[in-house]
């Protein structure tokens, strides 16, 4: 049972104060950023790896930058996970790159594909009521972002739109 109301109203009126808040700084400069990219590239190079995974986690960095992460085992990997037409493949590939865990993955699949993928984190798990479990897994990932495919095309709203809405129901309401 979700937290959030999901009607749509109320979700781009949450989707809105994310934009307020994000609109002036660097988070909406680099979300366009790396939509342009994908939209002309089916892969990541270094650069925008990192910047990519800073803009959803900045902790690891270290990991990010490692020497594992070159520039052309990123372009390799996240070709194979974008072309892939295996959800497993998909998802799980990304992890093979350092620093990579379940959420920068989805992160990088949305950005590759913004209206198949959404951004799965700790704030829209919790706004729709799911269990954050301990370990993710294949089958929690899949679960999530079917459900939020769905509750997106029931309320009309993009999947990015929703995934605001959660992250700022979460962050005004989860204590």
């Amino acid at each position: 049972m979700t937290r959030i109301k999901l009607a749509t109203s109320n979700i781009l009126k949450l989707a809105s104060e994310y934009d307020k808040t994000f609109y002036a700084k660097d988070d909406c400069k680099v979300e366009k950023e790396l939509i342009n990219w994908f939209s002309s590239h089916r892969y990541l190079n270094r650069q925008n790896f990192l910047k990519l995974c800073m803009w959803k986690s900045p902790r690891p960095k270290k990991h990010y930058e490692d020497k594992l992460n070159s520039d052309s085992r990123i372009g390799e990997i996240t070709k194979l996970a974008i072309g892939s037409k295996d959800e497993y493949l998909k998802i799980t590939v990304l992890q093979l790159l350092k620093g990579v865990s379940w959420p920068v993955a989805s992160v990088i699949l949305h950005f590759a594909e913004p209206d198949k993928y959404t951004i799965m984190d700790f704030r829209a798990i919790w706004s729709l009521g799911m269990q954050q479990p301990k370990i993710y897994d294949f089958d929690f990932w899949e679960n999530y972002t079917e459900t939020v495919r769905s509750i997106a095309k029931n309320a009309k709203v993009t999947l990015r739109n929703l995934d605001k809405a959660l992250w700022v129901y979460s962050k005004l309401n989860q204590k």
